[in-house]
């Protein structure tokens, strides 16, 4: 044996060991880490299947509250003013606890989100506040929901935690839903809406996936006859209206929150939903996304699509009609060939 020899060192080897142990540590911390999940940790960029997913889980949640609230004696009913026709606007404990459970929850996941909501958290406090991590189990294991990821500053969020408030108070719970909207560049991609007392959530990504539900949605042939599903708080009003412009035989059904009438056009149990006065935009983001999704649109009266950009009014203040396309289109016709002969009246 030569002990006092020298030992020679294999460059080709030394380079195959420290390439093994890069890739080994790539693999560790990267590797087998899901795509999305990686870039997820990006602030600067969404990755929208992981924000439905958690658009989902706050509806739900935020559902939760209201059904919890719904078994006490007292609502806590407090009043917000007036609405445009002149009817209480409340406000509950129920609608601050879903509030802080979506907004909260949400900006728990992705922080530098740009959520509006109807109950501004700048307004109150949330003590006591409970979070959620993504649970990917709200999303069928059969369905393909692609990785895609857009800007963080493109992205708006629309929270409206409780919708048809005040039918909630006198316990009309079939009205009663949680909304969450998802705007890229102001306009309406994904739509949430959970019915807390029945647990039925639809959604939709326009141009992605649906909820269930709405993959048996077929629009209705243009024959049938014209059903306007309208707000109770002032039926009187647009039946005059919808009678003039579609005529004596036309079929009015009155009902609340306006995520609970989206979805009934997309049932086909109305074939317009129309609202004359003035509507705040997380009321009807989610119902325009969805509605997007299978077919249909959403304008104001004068036949303009509505931004949801952050920069934009909340206060949509020129009516509104949703329906099916073919639809949509027969129905705007008439009523702006009505305002046309008003103004000349």
């Amino acid at each position: 044996m030569n002990f006092g020899g020298s030992i020679r060192i294999n460059k080709c080897g030394l380079l195959i060991l420290f390439t093994a142990l890069f890739f080994l540590t790539y693999y560790v911390l990267i590797g087998n880490t899901d795509p999305g999940e990686y870039i997820a940790r990006d602030p600067n960029v969404v990755n929208l299947r992981k924000l439905l997913i958690g658009a989902i889980q706050a509806a739900e949640k935020g559902g939760l509250e209201v059904v919890a609230v719904s078994k006490s004696a007292d609502f806590h009913v407090k009043s917000k003013g007036k609405t445009a026709e002149g009817a209480n606007n409340p406000v509950t404990e129920a609608d601050f606890k879903s509030h802080c459970v979506m907004q909260f929850g949400l900006h728990h996941i992705f922080p530098r989100l740009k959520i509006i909501s109807e109950e501004d958290s700048s307004k109150m406090t949330c003590p006591d506040v409970k979070l959620f991590d993504l649970d990917p189990t709200v999303l069928r294991e059969t369905l393909t929901v692609p990785d895609e990821t857009v800007d963080s500053d493109d992205v708006t969020v629309w929270i409206d935690p409780l919708d048809a408030t005040q039918e909630y108070t006198e316990r009309l719970f079939e009205y009663v839903t949680t909304m969450v909207c998802i705007a890229i560049k102001g306009k309406p991609t994904i739509g949430v809406i959970h019915n807390p007392f029945t647990q039925k959530t639809t959604w939709a990504w326009t141009g992605q996936a649906v909820s269930e539900d709405l993959q048996r949605v077929k629009e209705e042939s243009s024959d049938r006859g014209v059903t306007v599903i309208v707000s109770r708080s002032h039926a009187g009003e647009v039946k005059n209206y919808s009678k003039a412009v579609f005529g004596e035989n036309t079929k009015i059904i009155t009902a609340a929150g306006a995520g609970y009438k989206v979805l009934q056009v997309i049932s086909g149990n109305a074939t317009a939903y129309l609202h004359t006065t003035a509507i705040k935009k997380w009321d009807i983001c989610a119902g325009d996304a969805i509605l997007r999704a299978v077919g249909g649109r959403m304008t104001n009266l004068l036949n303009t699509e509505l931004p949801y950009s952050p920069h934009e009014p909340v206060l949509n203040a020129k009516g509104l009609l949703a329906a099916f396309k073919n639809h949509h289109e027969k129905y705007i016709e008439r009523i702006m060939k009505y305002s046309e002969r008003e103004i000349k009246v």
